[in-house]
């Protein structure tokens, strides 16, 4: 069974808090789009995590892992195609872990409480369960899912500059003015990232942003014309097109 898992941006995010548990109270809206990883799933005699990309640990501490666990399935082979770039903001191992939350559910007829088990494996699980555009509250677990709107063309720059949530929080103030809380900070210790978001709008982009705690930076564009042309201007850095995604 091979299962698409879909990346994220956020359109907005605030910092609103730091909690007494040490975690973060958020406010954001997330969006799915069309770039993906994707899952295979395959009956086996023992749990086995593959990936393409080396880089990606494939053992205990891959969310994947975590949730098979969590969900005690223990007889299945899953192999991980990726796409999505680890550490970049788009919430790839989320995404993984939400799809291995609901397809394995479906494989071996668990019924379990997917949502709280998704929160115990990480803040941006929950969303992945969803989809689509919503608003995200709390530690972002508390959503309300939004209207979804008609495809918008996106042009992801991905820096090899990676940024660690855990860093990116370290970083933050609360009660700046940006559109993300995390820009300021993230773009004061790796400049080239202000550099990527101005050399967005200059191409064209309409909106241009970087995704929960960086590091890509999004491009939003009235067409996908002006996106691709926007994109060749980017020969010195990775960048992938997509697409905004509705909820299945």
């Amino acid at each position: 069974m091979q299962v698409p898992s879909y990346a994220k941006i956020n359109w907005s995010l605030r910092i609103v808090r730091k909690r007494e548990d040490g975690y973060h109270d958020i406010d954001t809206i997330f969006q799915t789009i069309s770039l993906a990883d994707t899952l295979t799933f395959e009956r086996a005699d023992r749990f086995a995590l593959t990936c393409s990309d080396r880089t990606v640990p494939v053992d205990e501490r891959n969310l994947v892992a975590k949730a098979a666990r969590a969900l005690g399935v223990d007889r299945v082979a899953i192999h991980i195609e990726k796409r999505i770039p680890a550490g970049g903001g788009l919430g790839g191992g989320s995404s993984n872990a939400a799809v291995t939350l609901m397809t394995l559910s479906k494989m071996f007829s668990i019924d379990a409480p997917l949502d709280r088990i998704a929160l115990q494996l990480g803040s941006d699980v929950p969303f992945f369960l969803v989809g689509g555009r919503a608003h995200g509250t709390g530690r972002g677990e508390i959503l309300t899912p939004l209207p979804d709107i008609d495809p918008v063309p996106l042009l992801l720059v991905m820096p090899r500059e990676r940024v660690s949530t855990r860093e990116a929080f370290q970083l933050v103030k609360i009660g700046g003015n940006a559109n993300n809380d995390f820009e300021e900070p993230i773009f004061a210790k790796h400049p080239r990232l202000r550099e990527y978001k101005q050399r967005l709008l200059d191409a064209g982009a309409t909106f241009a942003a970087m995704s929960g705690s960086g590091s890509t930076i999004f491009g939003v564009f009235a067409d996908d014309a002006t996106r691709d042309a926007a994109r060749a201007t980017f020969g010195d850095v990775r960048t992938e097109t997509a697409t905004t995604v509705g909820r299945a």
